[in-house]
């Protein structure tokens, strides 16, 4: 049987006619039995196509493609391109993991802390930060504040946690709040004691 079959059959004695003649090629259409083997390949609407059955993960086994060919995967451990396009391979993407876990920054007390009351700081490691503030005085403590802000000036500012304790003015009072600061945001501790501090503790953990 013919690979295609054609868009006109002409009757013996048939007038010819140029319509009739283009007929026979436009509207043509392969044959699904000799055409294709229906496995790796199919027809659809008489058009050639690539059958699901002939996707396989050989194909696309690592060494099966040319990814130098392919521009729109990139293979940068360092994720340097910053795409919002390109895939990124399984290799690079365990490379920017692994980086990142080993990240000597990724340590308590890694920043430049304040324990001066009211100091904004900000959040630039590029990656969440869990902050914590500690604040312990001989007398009573009237306030410890934990503040974030997406604005530098700490307007509308959402305030994460307040501890309030009252003591017998002479055992120590302590408090402590925690808190997660997005990546370029803002934070601030504020407190007010009776006291002067005996001991304060700013520590920060990039996540």
């Amino acid at each position: 049987m013919a690979v295609i079959t054609t868009g006109k059959t002409f009757a013996n004695g048939e007038q010819l006619s140029a319509d009739k003649l283009n007929q026979v090629i436009t509207a043509a259409t392969f044959n699904q039995e000799d055409a294709v083997d229906g496995s790796t390949m199919t027809l659809v609407g008489g058009a050639m196509a690539v059958a699901e059955s002939g996707i396989t993960t050989g194909k696309i086994a690592p060494g099966a493609v040319n990814f130098s060919k392919l521009t729109d995967v990139l293979d940068e451990d360092n994720m340097s391109s910053d795409s919002a396009t390109s895939l990124a391979t399984q290799q690079s993407i365990k490379a920017y993991v692994d980086a990142g876990d080993a990240d000597p920054n990724r340590v308590y007390n890694s920043l430049t802390h304040s324990t001066v009351s009211e100091n904004i700081q900000q959040n630039t490691t590029g990656r969440p930060l869990w902050v914590s503030f500690t604040f312990l005085a001989s007398d009573n403590v009237d306030y410890l504040l934990g503040e974030v802000s997406v604005n530098s000036d700490m307007s509308s500012s959402t305030r994460i946690g307040q501890m309030r304790v009252h003591s017998d003015g002479t055992s120590n009072s302590g408090v402590q709040v925690t808190m997660i600061v997005p990546n370029q945001y803002y934070w601030k501790f504020s407190y007010v004691a009776n006291a002067g501090a005996s001991e304060q503790v700013h520590s920060s953990f990039i996540l």
